[in-house]
């Protein structure tokens, strides 16, 4: 049996930032649009919404989108979470999964298929390894209580032989469109559904000499760094002012190549 209603909650991870397309609603598309797109395929009366806001931490997303999620009955339900909680100087862990544990349940008890993710190993990038303990310590919290209430897990944990280069973005924080592409294949083959996705070919990265490195880490300071450095001083978040790509269950018609 298919899915015929599709909400998506979360943070950047799920909005789709690092994979661009101008045809999507905040310019964006990302794995779990693509996911959307082959589910389509199956179901003639498909509907999918996508509440996720970049910069949301696990708080602000249970407290803003797991209600809006319920209101539209899905029979598939992703969250992401905690990747921005476990970046911060300070965080209680398990304050954050009795919460998320709590939430869970509630989606769960829905009847809908509950999919939820580890986050990726901070250790593959040299400048975020610093939080992979505490990273780790929320993916078990997340494994242990998507088994209490029968979830499925995407391991974003165990996605081993990735080249940081190769599967984010720029900012070195987000996944570009060959790692979105991953993620939507790990999804739908943990969800047992038919496809036809290939992994995208990996963009070609120049080797740099020791000098060169450190001039493209020094602009990636100044042009990424900082500014997230200066929001996270001042209060603010990338997601203020942003509103979720798909509010409501939308029907999907998106012409070029959707499901590739």
């Amino acid at each position: 049996m298919g899915f015929k209603r599709f909400v998506a909650l979360g943070d950047s991870f799920t909005e789709g930032v690092g994979d661009p397309d101008p045809t999507r609603p905040n310019g964006v598309r990302g794995w779990a649009d693509r996911v959307a797109d082959v589910l389509a395929t199956h179901e003639p009366d498909f509907g999918y919404a996508n509440l996720a806001i970049r910069g949301r931490k696990l708080p602000q997303i249970l407290a803003e989108q797991v209600e809006p999620a319920l209101a539209l009955r899905p029979d598939l339900i992703s969250i992401h979470g905690g990747g921005n909680d476990v970046l911060r100087p300070s965080v209680d862990v398990d304050e954050l999964a009795a919460a998320y544990d709590e939430a869970i349940g509630v989606l769960s008890a829905t009847g809908a298929r509950v999919v939820m993710f580890t986050v990726a190993d901070p250790g593959l990038n040299p400048v975020l390894k610093v939080i992979r303990g505490r990273t780790a310590i929320f993916n078990e919290w997340v494994r242990e209580i998507a088994d209490k209430h029968g979830a499925t897990v995407v391991d974003m944990w165990r996605m081993r032989g990735w080249k940081v280069a190769e599967v984010l973005d720029a900012d070195r924080l987000h996944l570009n469109a060959v790692g979105h592409q991953a993620i939507a294949i790990a999804t739908l083959d943990a969800l047992g559904v038919e496809h036809d996705l290939q992994e995208l070919p990996p963009p070609v990265v120049a080797e740099l000499t020791a000098r060169e490195q450190r001039a493209a880490d020094l602009a990636w300071a100044r042009t990424h760094l900082a500014p997230w450095v200066k929001r996270r001083l001042t209060g603010r978040s990338s997601g203020d002012g942003v509103s979720p790509k798909y509010p409501v269950l939308t029907p999907l018609h998106h012409p070029a190549g959707r499901v590739g």
